[in-house]
């Protein structure tokens, strides 16, 4: 068995792009194991080149097929890209299929590419515990593009918006209420919109709805300038996928040419410093889940305390009262 190397001694053979210290730290990453916290604090100060791309849709919509031609547009524009490609667990055994390796073999043995599959593990929005942290650990190593491709859950995927740069919605055809889906959460937050499975016969209805819906409005603040364009795609055929590539490219040359990049970034620290605190009162309660938060659990439960009045006094006795 190798012996254990301490998460920091790890940083330096990171930072030039050694795979098996990558693999290592993000283990350890995902895993959230305190050990490897100071590595990872030192690797998110070293990060902060790479362009932080999500891509999300419903299920079906042909996300990691699009991903895969994606990648390889990239590399023969001479790009090194990872992706981090988020599987959902079963809420039985907690355990994931991790399917996106298995459709993006084809990538395999191109040093180029990193694909990294990583289970939502119960977490929700879209993303898996230590998906930011895996993308703190690609940019450190010298990758171009980091893709996150999210585990694909509807309407309630709005996190990816607080985690990239550029966002990009899939859809696709013939998946019923696909557009209801998206109008309800996911529509607005579209940088680029792609329709993949552009050869099928009813893709236009679903290009023409996209393109209405964004007529009346229904998108966020993007790049100061920025039209977003509906895409069409064939990964099976390859097409649209240079478009969207070539989007992709303009969207960070428009956010880097009007300030928005700045504006991204500080969205994307509030949200990670937001979500670091909510870790740290979840491990703190606990922690404390067999003393404190029972007894103040049973005065919730015979009413002589509101949740409200209860976590408070909870916050103030374990030392987080503001």
């Amino acid at each position: 068995m190798a012996a254990f190397v301490p998460s920091l001694e790890l940083v330096e053979r990171v930072c030039v792009g050694e795979i098996n210290a990558i693999a290592r730290l993000l283990t350890r990453a995902e895993a959230g194991s305190a050990e490897c916290r100071p590595a990872l604090d030192e690797i998110y100060r070293r990060a902060g080149r790479a362009h932080v791309v999500g891509i999300t849709g419903v299920p079906g919509s042909g996300k990691s097929s699009l991903v895969a031609q994606l990648a390889k547009e990239i590399r023969a524009a001479g790009g090194k890209l990872a992706i981090v490609a988020i599987d959902p667990s079963s809420p039985f055994s907690g355990g994931s299929i991790l399917g996106d390796r298995i459709r993006m073999n084809d990538l395999t043995g191109d040093p180029g590419i990193f694909v990294r599959s990583m289970a939502t593990r119960g977490a929700l929005g879209g993303l898996a515990r230590g998906t930011l942290e895996a993308v703190d650990i690609f940019d450190a190593a010298g990758f171009d593009m980091v893709i996150i491709e999210t585990v694909g859950v509807g309407q309630d995927e709005v996190d990816i918006v607080r985690a990239s740069h550029t966002t990009v919605v899939v859809s696709a055809p013939g998946l019923g209420d696909d557009i209801k889906a998206i109008k309800a959460g996911v529509l607005e937050i579209a940088d680029i919109h792609v329709v993949s499975k552009c050869d099928r016969a009813d893709a236009n209805k679903t290009i023409i709805d996209l393109k209405t819906m964004l007529s009346m409005g229904l998108a966020l603040a993007h790049a100061p300038g920025w039209q977003v364009p509906v895409l069409a795609t064939s990964a099976a055929k390859g097409e649209g996928v240079a478009s969207l590539f070539d989007a992709i490219v303009r969207h960070r040359a428009a956010l880097d040419a009007q300030g928005g990049m700045a504006m991204r970034r500080r969205l994307i620290a509030e949200r990670r410093l937001l979500k670091a605190a909510e870790g740290i009162i979840a491990d703190r309660f606990e922690q404390h889940r067999g003393g404190r938060i029972a007894d103040l659990l049973g005065k919730v439960m015979s009413r002589q305390a509101s949740p409200y009045a209860a976590a408070v006094k909870l916050l103030n006795e374990i030392g987080m009262e503001d």
